[in-house]
């Protein structure tokens, strides 16, 4: 039946191009945003759990910068501790060698003496030197008030349902330091108070052989100094090691913050990122529907200008 009032074919071909029409806006946000899921209303499930992840993923961003900062505190410490190791020039290894020299008979042990203060205050100012940001763990003074021997750098922020944990790398700094101008508990390496075999007590910042003589007493005070140079020695080579480990652990840390970024950014990805050649291809059928559905509607309509020729006379 024709009707004047009721065009069925206008109507189907022009509920079937808003059809079209509704999916290609889909098609052509997917397309312009890149995303799939841009907000809640595409999709809420995968909407929230991409905005959380992203949250988290930022949350990463200032743990690998936190990492990052640490790893240049202990590599500046670390570096001055090697330093004070040092070698035949300088350093407890020079300390040592000039120490042992002093024991020889009829040396002249104030000349000596010159060299061994010069190399005691280059080992402080190199404790003094050993600053990054601001902060030194191996020139301190335990009675400033905040002082906290135990620094910890942010290594882990992690989500277990909806429970968030941060975990850190600590460095106990009591057992690095070389100086306490407050003669803390325990003391710096350097100021540490030794006994030597021989019963002489001091500490490698204090050694003075400039008044020594070649008497036998005077022999085994030397043997004594020598004795703390090797001791504070053994304590600078562990305290080294143990920067070292730490410096390793936050390489390795940093390293894996970085991979679970670029996991994390992946795995959001295949949650709401579009699939560009998916899209350019579903644009292309939905552009080629819309003008078939163009000229349904147009033959849709054209019908009733065919029935006013049935009243033409």
């Amino acid at each position: 039946m024709s009707s004047l009032l009721t065009n069925s074919s206008a109507m189907t071909a022009l509920q079937t191009l808003r059809t079209v029409s509704s999916n290609m806006a889909t098609t052509q946000n997917r397309i312009s945003t890149g995303y799939r899921v841009a907000t809640a209303s595409d999709n809420s499930a995968y909407w929230s759990i991409a905005t959380t992840m992203r949250s988290d993923n930022e949350a990463l961003s200032a743990v690998s910068d936190a990492l990052g900062l640490g790893a240049a505190t202990v590599d500046t410490m670390y570096t001055a501790l090697t330093s004070v190791v040092g070698d035949n020039k300088s350093g407890l290894t020079a300390l040592k060698a000039k120490l042992v020299a002093a024991r020889e008979p009829g040396v002249d042990r104030g000349k000596i003496q010159a060299e061994v203060k010069a190399i005691q205050d280059d080992l402080k100012n190199t404790s003094d030197l050993a600053v990054f940001n601001g902060e030194n763990w191996l020139s301190v003074d335990s009675t400033v008030a905040g002082y906290n021997a135990t620094k910890s750098v942010v290594s882990s922020f992690s989500r277990v349902g909806g429970t968030v944990g941060i975990k850190t790398i600590d460095v106990d700094t009591s057992k690095i330091k070389l100086y306490d101008a407050a003669g803390g508990t325990p003391a710096g390496i350097m100021d540490k108070q030794r006994t030597g075999p021989g019963a002489t007590t001091g500490s490698v910042a204090t050694i003075d052989i400039s008044t020594l003589t070649d008497s036998a007493a005077d022999q085994k005070k030397l043997d004594d100094y020598i004795s703390m140079v090797d001791s504070a020695l053994g304590d600078v080579t562990q305290a080294s090691a143990n920067l070292g480990a730490v410096k390793t652990r936050i390489d390795s840390n940093s390293n894996f913050v970085k991979s679970l970024r670029d996991a994390i950014s992946r795995g959001v990805g295949q949650l709401v990122d579009a699939d560009m050649n998916a899209e350019s291809t579903r644009l292309q059928a939905l552009q080629v529907q819309q003008q078939l559905g163009i000229q349904a509607l147009s033959i849709a309509n054209s019908g009733s200008q065919s029935i006013l020729s049935l009243f033409r006379g």
